[in-house]
C-alpha cells in the first residue's frame, strides 16, 4: 500500500497500475490432521524446570523469552466457547550459557479469581457470556440481565512494555503489570484512569526514544472514536507508581458510522505517522450493550461487511494532526502490519491482508476440536502491497501468512528486507516461514505435526546484517510421544541450531 504523505491527490489509476492486490486463494488441503489436544486446558508450572537440549543453544542468548496466551478453557462445568476466551497463562523460557528453564504462571486478574472462586464463569468473555448467579432468586436474575455488560481483565493477548515496565493486555481497558522474573501478578492497570478511552490494542509500537503509541476506542454521546495515544517514555517522577501516567490523546477520528465502529488489532507506524486502518469488520455497540438481554457475547457483535470500503487514516505524529485526504481501498481485512517507512513523499506500508473478514469465527472451540476433514478454512491472509507481490506463488501452498516480525529494534519504520511469520494452512500455524524481498524468495521450516507459534527476532552481539541473529519460537504437537520445546533457527539459513524440550502440556503462544 502506498499513501502520499502530503495533502496532495492521489496518483490516477493508471499511475497505480502496478499496484496489485491478489484475491485470496482457498487453502485446498485435505486430510488436515487434528489439534483437538493442543486446545485445551494445561496446569501451571511457577516453579522453574530444566528443559531437555537437543543440539545446541548459542551462549550469547541471554534473557527471558516472554509468551502470553490462553492456557485454560473451562471453569467446573462451565466451558468458554472461543479461543479468545481462555485464562491467560503466562510462559517464560529462561536462557543462560546454553541453557533453558521453564516456568507459568496463570495471570491472577480478578476474572480469574472470581472464576475460581465460584467454580464457574462469572465474567463475560468475547465469545461466552457469563450467565446469572442460580443462587439469586428468578426476580433477581431477572434484573441482572438489564446490566450494563463489564471489561473483563483476562490479559490473554501479549506481554508489552511502557516505561521499562512489563505488562500483559488484550483488547479491555485493563492492563496487569507482571514481573518478568517470577511471573507473579502485581497489579491491575486502568487506562481510563488516565484517559478517555475505552480500551487499547494489546500492540503498540514504540520509537527509539522509548515514546509509545498505541490506539483506543471511546464511546461518546456524539458517537465512537477512534483515538491515537501517546505514552511518554519515562516516568514524570521517580515517586510516581502509576507508569502510564501522562498518557495522552493526540487525534481522535470520528467513527464513519456513530454506533458501528471498525474493529482493529493493530495499526502501522512511520517515523512521522501513525496510520490507522478503518476496516469493514464491524461492531455492532447496540449488541453490546444488550448482550446480557439477548445472552450474546461480543463476537455475535463483531460482522463483516464486504459492501464497505476500507479507509485509511494518516495521522502526523509530531502534530496530531489528520491528513485532510481519505485513502480507500476495496473491502479487506487485516489484523498485524509488517513495517511502514517514507520514501519520496510516499509513506509505504507492508501488512498482512485478506479479503474475507470473517476468520475470526473459525476461532470457536468446538471448530478447532473437530478433525482437520471436517474445518472448513477461510481464505489465507495475503500480503497487501503496491508495486510488487511481497511474496512468490509458492506461499499459497502453505495456507497465506501471518504474524508477522522483522528486525523490529533496528528496521522498524526504516526501509528492510526480512520478515518472517507462521503459514497456516491449518487454523494454528503449521510452519515458520522467513521471506526475503529482494527476488521474493523464500525459506520454510516445516515438520508434520509440529505447529509453531510466533515467529521473534533476536539479533546476534555486534549484528551488521539485518538477518544476522535467531529466529525464536515455541512449538507445540498434539501428540503426547512428543515434547512442546522452544525452537531456535539461525535466522540467515533458517536452519534449526536446537531446541530446548519441555515435557509437559502447553497451548498454542501466540502474541495475538
Amino acid at each position: 500500500m502506498l499513501l502520499n504523505t502530503d495533502n496532495m491527490p492521489l496518483p490516477s489509476t493508471s499511475e497505480l497500475k502496478k499496484s496489485r492486490y491478489i484475491k485470496g486463494h482457498y487453502t485446498d488441503v485435505h486430510g488436515l490432521p487434528c489439534i483437538e489436544r493442543i486446545v485445551c486446558s494445561v496446569d501451571e508450572t511457577p516453579e522453574a524446570i530444566p528443559t531437555t537440549i537437543r543440539g545446541t543453544i548459542p551462549e550469547w542468548i541471554t534473557g527471558n523469552f516472554l509468551r502470553n496466551g490462553p492456557g485454560k478453557f473451562e471453569i467446573g462445568n462451565n466451558k468458554f466457547n472461543h479461543w479468545f476466551d481462555g485464562m491467560a497463562l503466562l510462559h517464560q523460557f529462561k536462557i543462560a550459557a546454553g541453557q533453558v528453564t521453564y516456568k507459568s504462571r496463570f495471570l491472577g486478574s480478578d476474572c480469574y479469581m472470581a472464576n475460581n472462586e465460584h467454580r464457574r464463569i462469572v465474567v463475560s468473555e468475547f465469545g461466552t457470556v457469563a450467565m446469572p448467579d442460580p443462587c439469586k432468586n428468578f426476580f433477581q436474575r431477572f434484573l441482572s440481565r438489564f446490566e450494563m455488560p463489564g471489561s473483563s481483565d483476562n490479559d490473554n493477548v501479549s506481554f508489552v512494555t511502557y516505561k521499562g515496565d512489563y505488562y500483559v493486555s488484550t483488547e479491555t481497558n485493563f492492563m496487569h503489570k507482571v514481573d518478568p522474573e517470577t511471573l507473579e501478578t502485581k497489579e491491575k492497570v486502568n487506562w481510563r484512569k488516565f484517559i478517555a478511552v475505552n480500551g487499547a490494542t494489546a500492540h503498540p509500537h514504540t520509537d527509539p526514544d522509548g515514546t509509545t503509541y498505541n490506539m483506543g476506542n471511546s464511546y461518546t454521546a456524539k458517537g465512537a472514536f477512534y483515538n491515537i495515544i501517546r505514552v511518554p517514555s519515562t516516568k514524570m517522577s521517580e515517586n510516581l507508581k502509576e507508569t502510564l501516567e501522562g498518557a495522552t490523546v493526540v487525534c481522535s477520528i470520528p467513527s464513519l458510522d456513530k454506533t458501528r465502529p471498525s474493529y482493529y488489532h493493530s495499526f502501522a507506524m512511520s517515523k512521522n505517522y501513525i496510520v490507522f486502518i478503518e476496516q469493514p469488520i464491524k461492531i455492532d455497540l447496540l449488541k453490546i450493550v444488550t448482550g446480557k438481554l439477548t445472552g450474546k457475547g461480543i463476537k455475535d457483535a463483531v460482522y463483516w461487511n464486504p459492501e464497505l470500503e476500507t479507509i485509511f487514516h494518516l495521522i502526523n505524529k509530531q502534530t496530531g494532526m489528520l491528513n485532510s485526504v481519505k485513502y480507500y481501498a476495496k473491502a479487506m481485512s487485516t489484523f498485524h502490519q509488517i513495517n511502514a517507512w517514507e520514501e519520496d513523499g510516499f509513506l509505504v506500508m507492508d501488512i498482512c491482508a485478506a479479503d474475507d473478514g470473517k476468520a475470526i469465527n473459525n476461532y470457536l472451540i468446538q471448530n478447532m476440536r473437530k478433525s482437520g476433514e471436517r474445518i472448513i478454512n477461510s481464505p489465507p491472509l495475503q500480503v497487501f502491497c503496491t508495486h510488487e507481490n511481497l511474496h512468490s506463488e509458492e506461499l499459497h501452498k502453505y495456507g497465506g501468512l501471518e504474524f508477522p516480525q522483522i528486525n523490529y529494534a533496528k528496521y522498524n519504520t526504516k526501509p528492510y528486507r526480512y520478515f518472517y511469520g507462521c503459514g497456516f494452512r491449518h487454523l494454528v500455524g503449521d510452519t515458520l516461514i522467513k521471506m526475503d524481498l529482494e527476488g521474493h524468495k523464500m525459506k520454510v521450516w516445516e515438520h508434520p505435526g509440529l505447529y509453531p507459534s510466533e515467529p521473534v527476532f533476536v539479533p546476534s552481539p555486534d549484528a551488521t546484517e539485518e538477518d544476522d541473529g535467531v529466529i525464536l519460537s515455541v512449538v507445540i504437537t498434539p501428540n503426547k510421544d512428543k515434547s512442546t520445546f522452544l525452537l531456535i533457527l539461525d535466522a540467515k539459513t533458517f536452519d534449526e541450531l536446537g531446541r530446548a524440550e519441555v515435557f509437559c502440556s502447553l497451548t498454542p503462544m501466540y502474541q495475538l
